[in-house]
């Protein structure tokens, strides 16, 4: 990946969209613009699931102006995520298509545990470096993350469909907190905080951090009612909840200044808070000013220093499923001769990598067995939790891993962007040319085609002394010519001028 002098981050959170602009000097990012709009992503899902009309409107209109500051910015130095609201909307798909075009860049729905590990980074470099064990956590509007980690490495990653929108929605409708409703909004919270308080409690962390604007929002509350110095103790919430409950609402406690699309959301947030101090047994937290946009525009500044984490994610993939390095190397190398071949100039840089990604994990369903392996290997990687990858990153490396052997014709409806064809090529013949896993003296390889049509010279005096090769070419030209694609096997004698080509088996 290029240097860029300029990288920007955009985080389509379910209660606010941010758009975050850096300025990269060496290995530091300076802030230069910030964006933030309520969108309300995540009040906009109904009970069936799918986000309303008005709220794409507002959603797209608000992506509208973002792809306006965008603009002139090359595509790799801009990073946009979706997050929970995005993850469970049923019309996820077709709103996200209209979503990129207003954006103008690609916009990737991240599972929740990536999300937790951007957050961990984006707070981590908001703060004194230190060698204690950190929790850290966020109340979005659709989940709260949670993480514990040590200096720049996150060692606890954990993600709960539990946000200040949805909560706020769920139990307090109009606004209005009693008694019964905060209650059952605190027990609802501590009853899905059980399934990790364990790993998370107090004997594992010596720091607590709270990330995002529903903790700035009641720390300021806190500081405004006389009860905190910034940071949020057990002892301030539990003085805030009885004033609280006195007045009915955060109407009149929230301080001048305070934005109001915040404060409409509070009683949810308050609830999930007061939850994870008692849960977790965190009495006093701090404040931190990173969040998942300013951890998106240091995880892109790590791939822009090739200290990229989805290379450190697939080579741990490796270790754990006992890959064959060397094989993986022969295949990477082989694959990446076919493509830079056949692959558009503005999408080499991408697809070299993601090709590179398939053939070093093209064979770690072995470890499950070997019978039908490409399958296991594609299965583990779209379940897989893979740091660094977004959810569609994962579908695709694990649809090249799939197609990389087998029956074509049974990947032919799951292929729907044809810039994949090539990949899957380039693969597929890879794996072919190397089914002996030794040292291979291979000969210059010309592929050239478009789409999935595709024509592979051979030298025909190389084939010739090698037969098991020669079947398997002739059973793939099978393969492309059943799935509604072609493969042309092109033999040439360069010394008598000699051309050729190879029939199907």
């Amino acid at each position: 990946m290029p240097d860029f002098p300029t990288l920007a981050a955009v985080d389509l959170g379910s209660n606010s969209f941010h758009l975050q602009v850096g300025r990269v000097v060496g290995d530091q990012i300076y802030p230069l613009d910030a964006l933030r709009e309520a969108v309300r992503l995540g009040a906009g899902l109904g009970e069936d699931k799918r986000l309303d009309d008005a709220t794409q409107t507002r959603a797209l209109e608000c992506l509208t102006r973002f792809g306006e500051r965008l603009r002139g910015l090359p595509r790799g130095a801009v990073r946009a995520v979706g997050t929970n609201a995005l993850r469970i909307a049923k019309n996820a798909a077709a709103f996200l298509a209209r979503a990129q075009h207003a954006l103008g860049v690609p916009i990737e729905v991240i599972a929740g545990r990536e999300e937790a590990r951007l957050i961990y980074l984006g707070v981590v470099h908001s703060l004194p470096m230190s060698d204690q064990h950190r929790l850290v956590f966020d109340i979005g509007g659709g989940s709260t993350e949670f993480i514990i980690g040590r200096r720049l490495k996150p060692l606890k990653l954990d993600s709960l469909y539990m946000g200040c929108v949805s909560w706020t929605l769920r139990y307090f409708p109009d606004g209005q907190v009693t008694r019964s409703a905060l209650k059952h909004a605190e027990i609802a919270a501590r009853a899905e905080l059980q399934t990790m308080a364990g790993d998370f409690a107090r004997r594992n962390w010596q720091h607590a951090v709270a990330s995002s604007g529903t903790a700035r929002a009641l720390a300021e509350i806190l500081h405004a009612q006389g009860l905190g110095d910034g940071t949020i103790s057990a002892e301030g919430m539990k003085a805030l909840r009885a004033r609280l409950l006195k007045e009915g609402s955060f109407e009149r406690l929230v301080p001048e200044g305070l934005r109001s699309d915040r404060a409409d959301v509070l009683p949810g947030g308050f609830a999930i808070l007061s939850a994870i101090i008692d849960a977790l047994d965190a009495d006093r937290i701090e404040i931190s000013t990173g969040a998942l946009r300013q951890g998106i525009l240091w995880d892109l500044l790590g791939r822009v220093h090739h200290h990229d984490m989805r290379d450190a994610t697939v080579a741990q993939f490796m270790r754990r499923h006992h890959v064959d390095a060397a094989q993986a190397r022969r295949v990477d190398v082989a694959a990446a001769s076919l493509l830079l071949q056949v692959v558009d100039d503005d999408a080499r840089a991408e697809s070299l990598q993601i090709a590179s990604w398939a053939a070093k994990l093209h064979e770690i369903g072995i470890s499950i067995a070997y019978n039908g392996y490409h399958k296991h290997s594609a299965y583990i990687l779209r379940n897989a939790d893979m740091p660094g990858f977004s959810r569609s990153e994962q579908e695709r490396l694990a649809l090249l891993v799939l197609a990389h052997r087998g029956q074509l014709r049974r990947l032919e409806p799951l292929v729907t962007n044809d810039a994949d064809w090539p990949l899957v090529a380039a693969l597929r013949l890879a794996v072919l040319f190397h089914r002996s896993r030794g040292e291979l003296d291979l000969p210059a390889l010309a592929l050239n085609g478009r789409g999935r049509r595709f024509s592979l010279a051979v030298p025909a005096d190389w084939l010739a002394v090698n037969p098991l090769t020669e079947t398997a070419l002739r059973e793939e030209i099978g393969q492309w010519r059943g799935s509604g694609g072609e493969l042309q096997i092109r033999l040439f004698d360069s010394r008598h001028g000699a051309d050729a080509q190879l029939s199907a088996a």
